[in-house]
């Protein structure tokens, strides 16, 4: 296991601290973990895993405190917790299939996509604070919505909260305070069922996953209560902007950086 100096474990942790809060506000914290991970010169495999375990740390805290604040009900997404779980597993077996050098080509262009993705993406209108009535339709999207979102957050993992929330607000009308503690959930299901396949397959440095982690729970506990108590109008601006500063400089350095 390397060794890194403790101003960059620092710098690591403030870092890990911003995106918990911004995954808990609207997801896409993984849009800032994995690039930082990354510029330690870690391989990508190694990267994502540790990033799993990091990000455990928020999804647990953020789906908590969803759950608490009655925005969350695990009876009705429980088919979408199924297919998130088998999901998340097909796709991290997926990643360890694939050669790094492919990996290391294609993560940037990946996080892009979902960054002009989670800013262009529109907001439904007339979204409700309640779920619909369950009926064979709503299951359906249930299990199609977990599977494919798993599979991505097993195979890369940026931007998976922010498909959560603007997949479920599509889907069901939702509006994105209930959406986001939708995604806060699932993300969490993914990312726990990720970890444990990447920690069995030793794709995970551990000093660097408990120090990330041990931030992006406080930050994700700040979001969560931040966006609780402010709302829609406190959760979109801060996302857009974030979203859109990482979608610049993940270009940049895709294309101009890498050689």
């Amino acid at each position: 296991m390397e060794m890194f100096e403790p101003t960059m474990l620092l710098v690591l942790a403030l870092v890990a601290f911003i995106a918990g809060f911004i995954d808990a506000v609207a997801g896409g914290g993984g849009m800032l973990t994995v690039p930082a991970l990354l510029s330690l010169g870690l391989p990508p495999h190694i990267a994502l895993g540790t990033n799993k375990l990091a990000a455990t740390f928020a999804s647990s805290t953020a789906a908590f405190t969803y759950y608490r604040k009655r925005l969350f009900s695990p009876q009705f997404w429980k088919r979408s917790f199924i297919a998130t779980l088998i999901g998340a597993t097909l796709g991290t077996l997926f990643v360890d299939w694939i050669s790094t050098e492919w990996l290391e080509k294609a993560l940037p262009l990946v996080i892009l996509a979902a960054a002009i993705y989670s800013v262009w993406h529109k907001t439904p209108k007339n979204s409700a604070n309640e779920v619909p009535p369950a009926c064979p339709v709503f299951n359906k999207k249930q299990y199609i919505q977990g599977g494919i979102l798993g599979f991505y957050d097993g195979v890369a993992g940026p931007g998976t909260g922010a498909f959560w929330t603007v997949s479920t607000m599509a889907l069901y009308r939702l509006n994105i305070l209930m959406a986001s503690g939708v995604a806060k959930a699932m993300n969490f299901t993914s990312n726990f069922t990720s970890l444990i396949t990447f920690a069995i397959l030793g794709h995970i440095d551990w000093v660097l996953g408990l120090t990330m982690g041990l931030c992006l729970m406080a930050g994700a506990f700040v979001g969560a209560h931040s966006a609780i108590r402010f709302g829609a109008n406190f959760i979109r601006p801060i996302f857009v902007t974030v979203v859109s500063i990482l979608a610049v400089k993940l270009a940049y350095d895709a294309w101009f950086v890498a050689v």
